[in-house]
C-alpha cells in the first residue's frame, strides 16, 4: 500500500478503504480525498452511520438477514406467505429479490455454498437450521435459489437431500433467457438451460 505525506492516520483510512469489494489502493485514495474535500457533508456522516450500523445491525437468528431487529422484519412481517422458504446463498441475495419484488414468501440465508476448494463444508452453512424450518407445519415449500455454478449445484443437491422425507416442495429457480435477452449475445450453457426448460405457449 503506498503511503501518503499526510501522516499514519491518513494511511490508515486508505488501508481499510481498500478492504471493500470492488476499490483497491487507487480508488481507495480517491474516496478518502472526497471524504477529506466534504468532511461536513459526507466524512462526519459516514462515520456517524458506520458507527450506528455497527452497534444496532444484526444477523437475524432466524434466517439470516441482517437488520436491527431480531427476529428482522421480514420474519415478523404478517403479510408475508408463511408456507414457503427462500433458500440463498447470501443476504444480498435477499436484498436483490426484495428489490425485485420476486418472492412474497420468507427467506433463509446459508452464509455460502459447499466448496471443497476454499475448505467450506456442509457444517460450516446453516443447513440444519433450514431442515429444522422446513419440517415445521406450516411451510410447504423450499426453493433453492442457489448460483448457477457448480459450487452453487453441490449445495442445492446436498440440500435437497436434506429436505426429502419432510413432506415439502423441494423447488429450483428457473434458468434460462432473460428478459429482453438477445439470442445471440447469450452463452452456450443459458441457452442450453433455457431450452431444458421450455413450456408449451
Amino acid at each position: 500500500m503506498p503511503r501518503t505525506t499526510a501522516g499514519p492516520e491518513l494511511d490508515h483510512l486508505i488501508s481499510l478503504l481498500s478492504k471493500l469489494p470492488g476499490y483497491g489502493p487507487r480508488s481507495a485514495t480517491r474516496a478518502a480525498l472526497h471524504m477529506l474535500r466534504k468532511r461536513e457533508a459526507v466524512m462526519k456522516p459516514l462515520g456517524d452511520a458506520i458507527a450506528r450500523a455497527y452497534e444496532m445491525v444484526r444477523p437475524c437468528t432466524v434466517c439470516g438477514n441482517w437488520d436491527t431487529q431480531d427476529p428482522c422484519s421480514i420474519c415478523t412481517d404478517e403479510t408475508r406467505d408463511k408456507t414457503v422458504i427462500c433458500c440463498v446463498q447470501d443476504v444480498s441475495d435477499v436484498w436483490a429479490l426484495e428489490r425485485a419484488r420476486a418472492h412474497r414468501g420468507l427467506y433463509h440465508v446459508l452464509g455460502g455454498v459447499i466448496s471443497p476448494l476454499d475448505g467450506v463444508g456442509p457444517d460450516d452453512l446453516r443447513l440444519r437450521e433450514l431442515t429444522e424450518r422446513a419440517g415445521q407445519p406450516a411451510v410447504l415449500e423450499v426453493v433453492l435459489a442457489l448460483p448457477a455454478t457448480v459450487d452453487g449445484q453441490t449445495t442445492a443437491h446436498y440440500a435437497s437431500e436434506r429436505l426429502e422425507g419432510l413432506g415439502v416442495t423441494i423447488t429450483g429457480m428457473a434458468r434460462g433467457v432473460p428478459v429482453g435477452g438477445e439470442l445471440d449475445v447469450l452463452d452456450e450453457g443459458t441457452l442450453a438451460a433455457a431450452l431444458k426448460a421450455r413450456r408449451p405457449l
